[in-house]
Order: structure tokens, then sequence, then C-alpha cells
């Protein structure tokens, strides 16, 4: 009986390292400090662009900054739903990693992409439904935090 067991647990034990060695060359080996560089090159690029916009509205067109702001926000929000409906800006987020999902680029593309993903399955159902699978809870949690913070200064100007 407790040859038999441990005749199992061998086993086992064999079994767990085959299993890690093929874990171990299935997974892909990454170097950390070149994906940060190309998010932070991304990223940078992103920003990059908006300050560009922002400029070039206060500067060339004349703009006030808010309205060059509200320019920028819909100007790189279509640039990004553009590059996702031509299926370049997921090419983008695989080379750049976080520093192409952060931005606001990043939020418009995964409201576009599941808009594309479900166009089948029509208007209303597919689209209608499933374009706030992502935007939702992002939408949900930016008021319940505004709506807290908002709270919490309101309770600290009536203490000071």
């Amino acid at each position: 009986m407790a040859q038999s067991n441990q005749k199992a647990q061998t086993m086992q034990q064999k079994k767990e390292q085959a299993y890690q060695q093929h874990v171990e060359e299935v997974t892909p080996k990454y170097s950390l400090v070149w994906r940060m560089c190309k998010a932070f090159v991304v990223g940078g690029a992103i920003c990059l662009l908006g300050q560009f916009i922002l400029n070039y509205g206060t500067n060339k067109m004349g703009l006030d900054k808010e309205t060059a702001a509200s320019w920028c926000s819909m100007l790189l929000v279509l640039i990004s739903v553009l590059l996702t409906g031509f299926n370049l800006y997921p090419k983008l987020v695989e080379w750049g990693g976080g520093g192409a999902l952060v931005p606001i680029t990043g939020f418009a593309n995964s409201v576009a992409s599941a808009a594309i993903e479900y166009q089948k399955e029509g208007q209303v159902f597919g689209i209608g439904c499933k374009i706030f699978t992502i935007a939702g809870p992002v939408i949900l949690f930016g008021i319940v935090t505004s709506w807290g913070l908002g709270l919490l200064y309101w309770i600290g100007t009536l203490l000071s």
C-alpha cells in the first residue's frame, strides 16, 4: 500500500516537472526594459500628437485653450477609431503595450473594437448592447469616484 502511494507521488512529481518544463518552453521571454521603452515611445508619440493639435489650435487657428483642448480630444478619439476600424490600432497596442492603451485613444479603441466585433449581431443587440461592455464600467467608476471626491470636498469646506 505504501509502495503504491509512493509510486503515485513519484508519477505526480514527474508530471508536474514535465508540465513546468513545457510551460518554460512555450512561455515567451520578454525584456521588461525593452517593453517599457516601447510603451514610453508610443505613449509619448500620442501625447506629442495631442500637444501638436493643441498648439495648432491655439496658435494657428486662434482658438482659446478650452476649445482647442476639446478639438484635441475629439481628433485623438477620431484618429483612434479610424485606426481601429482599419485594424491598425491593435497592432500599435501589440507593439507599444500600455503606452497605447492608457491615453484617451486606448479608451476609444476599446469602445470601437467592441462595436466592430459585434456589428454582425445587429444594430441594437450587437452594437447597441456590446459597445458599453468596456465603456460602461469606466463611466460608472468615473461618476462614482467624482461623486465621492465631490462629497469629500464638500465636507472639507464645511469643516474649514
